[in-house]
């Protein structure tokens, strides 16, 4: 392979993203600069910008049903959705306190809230991504909170996954969306990928499924960094088994792992191997009582004399 077109933004790239289902070839860009960047691979040139952050833009995500539709979510706070065929580009920001969107709490308005006002996290938005289906978008911050937002009307569907979320690099931090089509009709699931784990969620509901520990997993920060939790085993992303049901997981430490469900002829098998250890743990601790019977009964044969 060689490399087609080289684009230089300059300026340090946190993420892109491509349309999988467009027939227009932009890559957008998030980058340190305070605007999404589209370059086109098509034309080999930087198309324009999205402004509208205030701060650098870290995650960037395109709908996966409407091919000029694209989310965003920044340092400051901000989670954006544009249109690129607009003027003004900007769709408005998804706003943490509106529980009700643009239709209102009537259904035609009263009490919306304002689209051009409103942070979806208090602190900065390192990661969107869509639900295959385009309706919901799931958007994770620094605050350490996961937010799921109905596109329909921007309002925060106040799923809440509690205090066992963390987040606290720079780096894009994605949610993984279970494909629609590997679940049960009506279900959600998001994996999230956590310190040391990765944790299985409802995604509407916010219920904790299971926790995906680490095999051996150190707690020792890196070497040279000061933030606490900086974990050498971290998990920075995670991605689905196409054409399986299973998972991949990226850490820090070098490793990618693959995880796949467990099988009743799983669960067997380790029934099988734990009696097994248990029948050798007893034969040895069997051949020890022997052992020192043994040299008992050599030291009550043996006469003692005092002199």
């Amino acid at each position: 392979m060689t490399v087609s077109a080289t684009f230089d933004l300059e300026s340090v790239i946190y993420s892109h993203s491509l349309s999988p289902i467009a027939s227009h070839l932009l890559v957008a860009c998030a980058t340190q600069h305070a605007a999404v960047r589209l370059v086109d691979l098509r034309s080999g040139a930087s198309t324009h910008s999205l402004a509208g952050h205030q701060r650098a833009v870290l995650s960037v995500g395109w709908c996966p049903h409407e091919e000029y539709i694209l989310a965003s979510g920044g340092s400051d706070g901000t989670a954006r959705l544009w249109d690129i065929r607009r003027s003004s580009n900007s769709l408005g920001v998804l706003d943490l306190e509106d529980s009700v969107g643009i239709l209102g709490e009537d259904g035609i308005g009263k009490n919306a809230r304002d689209r051009n006002q409103g942070k979806a996290h208090t602190d900065a938005v390192n990661g969107v991504v869509w639900t295959d289906d385009g309706k919901y978008l799931v958007t994770a911050g620094h605050d350490e909170r996961v937010r799921v937002w109905d596109i329909s009307t921007g309002a925060n569907a106040l799923s809440h996954f509690g205090p066992i979320i963390k987040n606290t690099h720079l780096s894009t931090l994605l949610p993984l969306l279970v494909p629609s089509n590997a679940l049960e009709p009506g279900k959600q699931i998001v994996f999230y990928p956590n310190q040391k784990e990765i944790l299985m969620f409802d995604l509407f509901g916010g219920t904790l499924l299971k926790r995906l520990r680490l095999p051996g997993a150190a707690a020792a920060p890196i070497r040279g960094s000061a933030t606490q939790g900086n974990f050498r085993s971290r998990t920075t992303s995670v991605a689905w088994r196409a054409g399986n049901v299973g998972l991949y997981s990226a850490h820090s430490d070098g490793v990618i792992r693959v995880w796949l469900p467990v099988t009743p002829e799983d669960v067997e098998a380790d029934k099988d191997m734990a009696q097994e250890a248990d029948g050798d743990e007893d034969e040895g601790r069997k051949r020890k009582r022997d052992a020192l019977e043994e040299i008992f009964r050599d030291l009550t044969r043996q006469k003692i004399t005092f002199s």
